[in-house]
């Protein structure tokens, strides 16, 4: 097995320095039927997916599911707003690491507070802010990379000959999953925060109703 890391290395970087987001004004300025939506988002994302011939970007079925699962408002008359467009992207780049129920944790607060036109401080607000910050983030994980490359290309300086590059692609790899590991578990007890924090604001409302019916 030939393998060139720096050929490797070079290919992931520039696969990074292509990532862009779909900006809010790219997004149609009116509400979509479901074949719309789906179809807007295959063309959208389909370049950052693994297998863009083969790979669904977003089904009706998934559509159906999130509402369901209340991920997001129902569609109005069948009909899905910008709003709704701006949180399909979200559940989209969530999905590939965090379950429904934990993407329903995160999502509902988003959907309860901001969703809507007659908000003062909307949904869209939210989305620019958090995207806006994707270069600086990207120029910070093409050093990590890098960092981390370099780090691998040091192991395995003694193992057989023949079967070092492949070693040392696989030690790059256990470097980005242990980064992956760690930031999944961070994400995974914030969100377990929320769902606590939830918790106790329901158990507070049911006591604060109790005392009012004693009265």
């Amino acid at each position: 097995m030939t393998i060139d890391m720096h050929d490797l290395l070079n290919s992931i970087i520039m696969s990074l320095d292509r990532t862009e987001h779909i900006k809010p004004e790219e997004l149609p300025n009116i509400e979509l039927y479901m074949d719309q939506v789906t179809t807007f988002m295959e063309q959208r994302l389909k370049t950052a997916s693994r297998n863009p011939e083969d790979d669904k970007i977003m089904t009706k079925t998934m559509i159906n599911n999130y509402v369901k699962n209340h991920l997001m408002p129902p569609p109005d008359k069948k009909k899905y707003s910008r709003e709704h467009m701006l949180l399909l992207i979200f559940i989209y780049y969530f999905k590939g690491f965090m379950s429904i129920g934990d993407i329903q944790t995160l999502m509902e607060p988003l959907t309860g507070q901001y969703f809507g036109e007659d908000k003062k401080f909307k949904l869209e607000d939210i989305y620019r802010e958090v995207f806006s910050m994707e270069k600086e983030e990207i120029d910070i994980l093409k050093k990590d990379v890098i960092k981390k490359f370099r780090k691998a290309e040091s192991t395995f300086e003694t193992a057989p000959e023949e079967g070092q590059e492949f070693l040392k692609m696989f030690s790059f790899i256990c470097l980005l999953c242990f980064d992956v590991y760690l930031k999944k578990m961070m994400i995974e007890k914030m969100i377990d925060n929320i769902a606590e924090l939830k918790s106790q604001k329901g158990t507070e409302k049911e006591e604060k109703e109790k005392r009012r019916q004693k009265k």
